[in-house]
């Protein structure tokens, strides 16, 4: 029962983990007309859980620089509004970009949830708020269906943080060596306090 619970609480994270980095991208524009989305996502139920949804928001947030220059993902997320076919089908060939280029790992479905986000913001721009909602339901199927297996297999989402946070170290190359020292203790103080907290309250 206690593994089923874990699986259960993994679910609930990857899903508060989606609405947080979509609605997070949306806070730089105008997004009056974007539909609430609480009732399509489950809802943490620890704040444990609440911790973990915001530390890893926070660390994908990061980690999603690395596609801001890749012109062909750019070109992909502007596709969605303006490409000639369905945007569903335009979303499903962003998310096999995205997960089919190598094997499924953190990073790659932390970069699939950034890119869920960026192609909400161009939803916007392009006056299709309507199909905000949509990504957040297309992006939950892929989690759902193509994910939370993997998730689970390995570990669950406490055990993405170690790598996350080397991701996000590589990404700070512009930072002094002093900075990436100080950076990379943080992150690991960061992560092994949560994997501590995670534990106890596993336990409890």
């Amino acid at each position: 029962m206690a593994s089923e619970g874990n699986g259960t609480s993994d679910e609930r994270i990857g899903e508060a983990l989606i609405k947080v980095v979509i609605e997070e991208e949306l806070k730089d524009v105008a997004a009056e007309d974007v539909p609430p989305f609480t009732p399509m996502t489950k809802e943490v139920q620890t704040e444990q859980e609440r911790k973990i949804v915001t530390q890893l928001g926070e660390m994908i947030r990061i980690i999603g620089d690395k596609v801001k220059d890749d012109k062909e993902f750019q070109d992909a997320i502007d596709g969605m509004a303006s490409g000639p076919g369905s945007p569903e089908v335009t979303f499903s060939h962003l998310v096999n970009k995205v997960l089919e280029s190598g094997p499924i790992s953190w990073e790659r479905i932390a970069l699939l949830f950034y890119v869920a986000g960026r192609v909400a913001v161009k939803m916007v721009q392009a006056h299709l708020p309507q199909l905000v909602k949509d990504i957040l339901k297309w992006t939950l199927e892929v989690f759902r269906t193509r994910l939370l297996g993997w998730v689970r297999e390995h570990g669950g989402w406490i055990n993405s943080f170690s790598e996350l946070a080397r991701c996000q170290v590589e990404r700070m190359t512009s930072l002094s060596s002093q900075r990436s020292v100080f950076l990379l203790i943080f992150i690991v103080g960061l992560t092994l306090g949560s994997f501590i907290t995670w534990r106890v309250a596993r336990r409890t």
